[in-house]
Protein backbone atom coordinates (compact mmCIF):
# COMPACT_ATOMS: atom_id res chain seq x y z
CA UNK A 1 0.00 0.00 0.00
CA UNK A 2 0.90 3.44 -0.92
CA UNK A 3 2.67 5.93 2.25
CA UNK A 4 2.68 9.14 2.20
CA UNK A 5 4.64 11.58 4.95
CA UNK A 6 4.20 15.07 6.33
CA UNK A 7 7.10 17.01 7.91
CA UNK A 8 6.78 20.06 10.38
CA UNK A 9 10.32 21.82 9.94
CA UNK A 10 11.41 23.14 13.33
CA UNK A 11 15.06 24.03 13.25
CA UNK A 12 16.61 21.54 15.75
CA UNK A 13 14.04 18.43 15.72
CA UNK A 14 11.31 18.21 12.66
CA UNK A 15 8.23 16.41 13.58
CA UNK A 16 7.96 13.63 10.90
CA UNK A 17 4.16 11.42 10.16
CA UNK A 18 3.61 8.58 7.65
CA UNK A 19 0.28 7.25 6.41
CA UNK A 20 -0.96 4.80 4.36
CA UNK A 21 -3.14 5.66 1.38
CA UNK A 22 -6.32 5.16 3.60
CA UNK A 23 -5.23 7.93 5.78
CA UNK A 24 -4.25 5.69 9.11
CA UNK A 25 -1.49 6.97 10.96
CA UNK A 26 1.39 4.25 10.73
CA UNK A 27 4.50 5.91 12.57
CA UNK A 28 5.27 9.58 14.36
CA UNK A 29 8.44 10.68 15.49
CA UNK A 30 10.80 13.99 15.63
CA UNK A 31 14.11 13.77 13.57
CA UNK A 32 16.71 15.73 13.43
CA UNK A 33 16.55 18.74 10.92
CA UNK A 34 19.35 17.24 9.00
CA UNK A 35 18.56 15.89 5.61
CA UNK A 36 20.75 12.55 6.61
CA UNK A 37 18.96 12.38 9.13
CA UNK A 38 15.38 12.23 7.51
CA UNK A 39 16.63 10.23 4.67
CA UNK A 40 18.12 7.66 6.99
CA UNK A 41 14.61 7.73 8.57
CA UNK A 42 12.37 6.94 6.02
CA UNK A 43 14.80 4.37 4.31
CA UNK A 44 14.58 2.47 8.00
CA UNK A 45 10.99 2.05 7.69
CA UNK A 46 11.10 -0.08 4.71
CA UNK A 47 9.14 1.34 2.09
CA UNK A 48 9.90 4.82 0.93
CA UNK A 49 6.65 7.37 0.57
CA UNK A 50 4.74 7.99 -2.50
CA UNK A 51 5.19 11.32 -1.52
CA UNK A 52 7.01 13.34 0.85
CA UNK A 53 5.31 17.28 2.16
CA UNK A 54 7.54 19.99 4.01
CA UNK A 55 6.03 23.78 4.12
CA UNK A 56 8.26 26.42 2.81
CA UNK A 57 10.37 27.75 5.24
CA UNK A 58 13.92 29.46 6.29
CA UNK A 59 14.96 25.66 6.50
CA UNK A 60 12.85 24.15 4.27
CA UNK A 61 14.93 24.74 0.95
CA UNK A 62 17.80 22.99 1.59
CA UNK A 63 16.12 20.24 3.11
CA UNK A 64 14.07 19.62 0.08
CA UNK A 65 17.29 19.58 -1.51
CA UNK A 66 19.22 16.97 0.52
CA UNK A 67 15.60 14.91 0.32
CA UNK A 68 15.65 15.46 -3.95
CA UNK A 69 19.24 14.35 -4.48
CA UNK A 70 18.88 11.19 -3.34
CA UNK A 71 15.86 10.40 -5.17
CA UNK A 72 12.68 10.90 -2.54
CA UNK A 73 9.53 12.34 -3.89
CA UNK A 74 9.87 15.30 -2.08
CA UNK A 75 7.59 18.46 -2.46
CA UNK A 76 7.71 21.62 -1.00
CA UNK A 77 4.51 23.40 -0.23
CA UNK A 78 3.25 26.85 -0.19
CA UNK A 79 3.05 28.09 3.28
CA UNK A 80 -0.48 30.78 2.40
CA UNK A 81 -1.95 27.43 0.68
CA UNK A 82 -1.20 25.40 3.63
CA UNK A 83 -1.81 27.71 6.14
CA UNK A 84 -5.35 27.69 4.81
CA UNK A 85 -6.19 24.66 5.02
CA UNK A 86 -5.19 24.62 8.72
CA UNK A 87 -7.81 27.21 9.32
CA UNK A 88 -10.49 24.80 10.62
CA UNK A 89 -7.82 22.76 12.96
CA UNK A 90 -8.14 24.47 17.01
CA UNK A 91 -5.10 22.71 18.26
CA UNK A 92 -1.95 23.89 16.53
CA UNK A 93 0.87 21.62 17.62
CA UNK A 94 4.06 20.87 15.28
CA UNK A 95 2.88 17.38 15.59
CA UNK A 96 -0.66 17.90 14.00
CA UNK A 97 0.94 19.90 11.23
CA UNK A 98 3.11 17.24 10.47
CA UNK A 99 -0.73 15.02 10.46
CA UNK A 100 -1.92 17.22 8.05
CA UNK A 101 0.53 17.49 5.83
CA UNK A 102 0.93 14.20 5.54
CA UNK A 103 -3.02 14.15 4.74
CA UNK A 104 -2.66 16.76 2.43
CA UNK A 105 -0.02 14.44 0.24
CA UNK A 106 -2.14 11.89 0.67
CA UNK A 107 -5.29 13.47 -0.94
CA UNK A 108 -2.77 15.61 -3.32
CA UNK A 109 -4.38 18.89 -2.20
CA UNK A 110 -1.26 20.91 -2.47
CA UNK A 111 0.08 23.29 -4.48
CA UNK A 112 3.83 23.28 -4.94
CA UNK A 113 5.86 25.99 -5.02
CA UNK A 114 9.75 26.07 -6.38
CA UNK A 115 12.60 25.27 -4.65
CA UNK A 116 15.42 28.12 -5.98
CA UNK A 117 18.91 27.03 -7.01
CA UNK A 118 21.48 27.79 -4.64
CA UNK A 119 22.79 30.47 -6.99
CA UNK A 120 19.47 32.26 -6.65
CA UNK A 121 19.64 31.84 -3.00
CA UNK A 122 22.78 33.74 -2.56
CA UNK A 123 21.87 36.35 -4.85
CA UNK A 124 18.73 37.29 -2.81
CA UNK A 125 21.07 37.11 0.31
CA UNK A 126 23.52 40.00 -1.00
CA UNK A 127 20.12 41.75 -2.16
CA UNK A 128 18.49 41.41 1.21
CA UNK A 129 22.17 42.40 3.49
CA UNK A 130 22.42 45.28 1.13
CA UNK A 131 18.30 46.45 2.35
CA UNK A 132 19.03 45.84 5.52
CA UNK A 133 21.87 48.27 5.62
CA UNK A 134 20.13 50.95 3.74
CA UNK A 135 17.36 50.44 6.17
CA UNK A 136 19.58 51.12 9.21
CA UNK A 137 21.44 54.26 7.92
CA UNK A 138 18.25 55.55 6.83
CA UNK A 139 17.09 54.88 10.54
CA UNK A 140 20.31 56.11 12.17
CA UNK A 141 20.00 59.14 10.58
CA UNK A 142 16.38 59.80 10.64
CA UNK A 143 16.83 59.38 14.77
CA UNK A 144 19.71 61.89 14.53
CA UNK A 145 17.82 64.50 13.17
CA UNK A 146 14.74 63.64 15.74
CA UNK A 147 16.50 64.04 18.91
CA UNK A 148 18.15 67.55 17.92
CA UNK A 149 14.55 68.52 16.46
CA UNK A 150 13.76 68.03 20.21
CA UNK A 151 15.91 70.77 21.05
CA UNK A 152 15.47 73.26 18.30
CA UNK A 153 18.54 72.44 16.27
CA UNK A 154 16.96 71.43 12.46
CA UNK A 155 19.73 69.72 10.29
CA UNK A 156 18.21 70.48 7.20
CA UNK A 157 18.76 69.29 3.48
CA UNK A 158 21.90 67.50 3.44
CA UNK A 159 24.25 65.38 1.40
CA UNK A 160 25.71 61.81 2.08
CA UNK A 161 29.17 64.22 2.71
CA UNK A 162 27.38 66.80 4.37
CA UNK A 163 25.60 65.11 6.83
CA UNK A 164 27.82 64.10 9.76
CA UNK A 165 29.47 67.59 9.56
CA UNK A 166 26.27 69.45 9.71
CA UNK A 167 25.25 67.27 13.06
CA UNK A 168 28.73 67.92 14.88
CA UNK A 169 28.23 71.49 13.58
CA UNK A 170 24.73 71.75 15.46
CA UNK A 171 25.75 70.02 18.46
CA UNK A 172 28.28 71.89 19.71
CA UNK A 173 28.15 73.63 22.82
CA UNK A 174 25.69 70.90 24.23
CA UNK A 175 27.80 68.02 25.79
CA UNK A 176 24.77 65.37 26.08
CA UNK A 177 24.02 65.87 22.69
CA UNK A 178 27.58 66.15 21.68
CA UNK A 179 28.26 62.03 23.15
CA UNK A 180 24.60 61.02 21.18
CA UNK A 181 26.09 62.71 18.22
CA UNK A 182 29.19 60.96 18.14
CA UNK A 183 27.80 57.49 18.88
CA UNK A 184 25.23 57.48 16.20
CA UNK A 185 27.58 59.28 13.95
CA UNK A 186 30.31 56.45 14.22
CA UNK A 187 27.75 53.58 13.99
CA UNK A 188 26.64 55.79 10.68
CA UNK A 189 29.92 55.42 9.40
CA UNK A 190 30.17 52.05 9.55
CA UNK A 191 27.06 51.78 8.43
CA UNK A 192 27.74 53.39 4.94
CA UNK A 193 31.36 52.09 4.96
CA UNK A 194 29.53 48.26 4.52
CA UNK A 195 26.62 49.30 2.56
CA UNK A 196 29.07 51.27 -0.37
CA UNK A 197 31.40 48.24 -0.15
CA UNK A 198 27.82 45.90 -0.68
CA UNK A 199 26.01 48.31 -3.12
CA UNK A 200 29.62 47.69 -5.26
CA UNK A 201 29.56 44.57 -5.05
CA UNK A 202 25.90 44.19 -6.39
CA UNK A 203 26.75 46.34 -9.09
CA UNK A 204 29.72 43.93 -10.13
CA UNK A 205 27.37 41.10 -9.54
CA UNK A 206 24.99 42.34 -12.17
CA UNK A 207 27.14 43.33 -14.76
CA UNK A 208 28.17 39.30 -14.40
CA UNK A 209 25.26 37.98 -14.38
CA UNK A 210 23.90 36.72 -17.77
CA UNK A 211 19.94 36.86 -17.00
CA UNK A 212 20.21 40.48 -15.14
CA UNK A 213 22.84 41.60 -18.10
CA UNK A 214 19.20 40.99 -20.45
CA UNK A 215 17.30 42.01 -18.27
CA UNK A 216 19.18 45.90 -18.58
CA UNK A 217 18.48 46.02 -21.50
CA UNK A 218 14.72 47.53 -20.96
CA UNK A 219 14.54 51.12 -19.75
CA UNK A 220 14.48 52.26 -16.05
CA UNK A 221 15.61 48.56 -15.03
CA UNK A 222 18.55 49.13 -13.12
CA UNK A 223 21.08 46.09 -11.65
CA UNK A 224 19.17 45.87 -8.23
CA UNK A 225 15.71 45.55 -9.97
CA UNK A 226 17.36 43.07 -12.78
CA UNK A 227 18.99 41.08 -9.73
CA UNK A 228 16.07 41.05 -7.56
CA UNK A 229 13.79 39.80 -10.65
CA UNK A 230 16.03 37.22 -12.06
CA UNK A 231 16.54 35.64 -8.36
CA UNK A 232 12.93 35.49 -8.11
CA UNK A 233 12.36 33.90 -11.31
CA UNK A 234 15.02 31.70 -11.39
CA UNK A 235 13.70 29.50 -14.20
CA UNK A 236 12.21 30.76 -16.50
CA UNK A 237 10.38 27.53 -17.70
CA UNK A 238 8.90 27.04 -14.26
CA UNK A 239 5.98 29.54 -15.82
CA UNK A 240 3.58 28.41 -18.33
CA UNK A 241 2.99 31.66 -19.64
CA UNK A 242 4.68 35.09 -18.97
CA UNK A 243 0.99 36.56 -18.07
CA UNK A 244 1.47 34.19 -15.07
CA UNK A 245 4.08 35.98 -13.59
CA UNK A 246 1.98 39.60 -12.73
CA UNK A 247 -0.31 36.85 -10.77
CA UNK A 248 3.16 35.43 -9.17
CA UNK A 249 3.98 38.50 -7.82
CA UNK A 250 0.76 39.51 -6.83
CA UNK A 251 0.20 42.31 -9.22
CA UNK A 252 -3.29 41.35 -10.60
CA UNK A 253 -6.52 42.29 -8.79
CA UNK A 254 -8.45 40.25 -6.54
CA UNK A 255 -11.36 38.69 -7.76
CA UNK A 256 -14.84 37.44 -5.67
CA UNK A 257 -17.68 36.14 -7.48
CA UNK A 258 -20.78 34.20 -5.48
CA UNK A 259 -24.53 34.11 -6.76
CA UNK A 260 -25.13 37.73 -7.51
CA UNK A 261 -21.90 39.06 -5.77
CA UNK A 262 -19.31 39.96 -8.27
CA UNK A 263 -16.64 42.15 -7.39
CA UNK A 264 -12.81 42.84 -8.25
CA UNK A 265 -10.59 44.35 -5.88
CA UNK A 266 -7.54 45.67 -5.64
CA UNK A 267 -4.09 43.54 -6.13
CA UNK A 268 -3.59 40.45 -3.99
CA UNK A 269 0.25 41.15 -3.08
CA UNK A 270 0.73 37.37 -3.15
CA UNK A 271 3.96 36.34 -3.95
CA UNK A 272 7.79 38.16 -3.29
CA UNK A 273 7.39 41.41 -1.68
CA UNK A 274 10.50 42.85 -2.87
CA UNK A 275 9.90 41.66 -6.53
CA UNK A 276 6.74 43.81 -6.96
CA UNK A 277 8.78 47.06 -4.77
CA UNK A 278 11.36 47.02 -7.09
CA UNK A 279 9.00 46.33 -10.44
CA UNK A 280 7.10 49.41 -9.17
CA UNK A 281 10.20 51.40 -9.00
CA UNK A 282 11.25 50.77 -12.46
CA UNK A 283 7.61 51.91 -13.31
CA UNK A 284 7.69 55.24 -11.20
CA UNK A 285 11.19 55.85 -13.14
CA UNK A 286 9.52 55.35 -16.47
CA UNK A 287 6.82 57.42 -16.02
CA UNK A 288 8.44 60.49 -13.86
CA UNK A 289 11.55 60.44 -15.63
CA UNK A 290 12.82 61.32 -19.45
CA UNK A 291 13.33 57.33 -19.92
CA UNK A 292 14.66 56.97 -23.64
CA UNK A 293 13.14 53.81 -25.85
CA UNK A 294 10.09 53.35 -24.19
CA UNK A 295 7.67 55.60 -25.85
CA UNK A 296 5.58 52.91 -26.35
CA UNK A 297 4.90 51.07 -23.10
CA UNK A 298 5.04 55.03 -21.11
CA UNK A 299 2.02 55.86 -23.99
CA UNK A 300 0.33 53.02 -22.67
CA UNK A 301 0.36 53.50 -18.99
CA UNK A 302 -0.01 57.29 -19.36
CA UNK A 303 -3.43 56.03 -21.08
CA UNK A 304 -4.50 54.35 -17.78
CA UNK A 305 -2.96 56.91 -15.71
CA UNK A 306 -6.05 59.60 -17.79
CA UNK A 307 -8.70 57.30 -16.22
CA UNK A 308 -7.39 55.26 -13.47
CA UNK A 309 -4.72 57.90 -11.84
CA UNK A 310 -1.32 57.43 -12.03
CA UNK A 311 -0.67 55.00 -8.79
CA UNK A 312 -2.61 52.70 -10.59
CA UNK A 313 -1.25 53.55 -13.53
CA UNK A 314 2.25 52.61 -11.99
CA UNK A 315 1.03 49.10 -10.89
CA UNK A 316 -0.33 47.88 -14.38
CA UNK A 317 2.87 49.55 -15.88
CA UNK A 318 4.75 47.22 -13.19
CA UNK A 319 2.55 44.27 -13.77
CA UNK A 320 3.59 44.43 -17.38
CA UNK A 321 7.22 45.11 -16.91
CA UNK A 322 6.88 41.58 -14.79
CA UNK A 323 5.77 39.99 -18.20
CA UNK A 324 8.14 41.45 -20.22
CA UNK A 325 11.18 40.98 -18.37
CA UNK A 326 9.88 36.80 -18.39
CA UNK A 327 9.18 36.84 -22.04
CA UNK A 328 13.10 38.16 -22.17
CA UNK A 329 14.64 35.43 -19.75
CA UNK A 330 12.35 33.03 -21.65
CA UNK A 331 13.87 34.02 -25.14
CA UNK A 332 16.84 35.12 -23.96
CA UNK A 333 16.40 38.13 -26.19
CA UNK A 334 16.88 41.84 -25.34
CA UNK A 335 14.23 44.55 -24.56
CA UNK A 336 12.53 45.56 -28.27
CA UNK A 337 11.54 49.11 -28.02
CA UNK A 338 9.34 48.63 -30.79
CA UNK A 339 7.38 46.33 -29.43
CA UNK A 340 3.70 46.99 -28.89
CA UNK A 341 2.41 47.42 -25.50
CA UNK A 342 -1.18 44.99 -25.95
Amino acid sequence: MDQYAGIDVSLECSSVCLVDGSGKILRETKVASEPEALVAWFRSQGQLPERIGLEAGPLSQWLYAGLRDVGLAVELLETRHVREAFKSMPVKTDRNDARRIAQLMRLGWFRPVHCKSVAAQETRAVLTARKLLQSKLRDVENSLRGVLRGFGLKVGATTERTFAGRIRELVTGHPGLELVAAALLQAHAVLLREFKGLDKHTQKLARAHPSAKLLMTTPSVGPIVALTYAAAIDDPKRFRSSKATGAHFGLTPKKYQSGETNYTGRISKIGDASVREALYQAAHVMLTKPVKNCSALKSWAMRISKRAGMRKAKVALARKLAVILHRMLADAKPFNPMAKAI
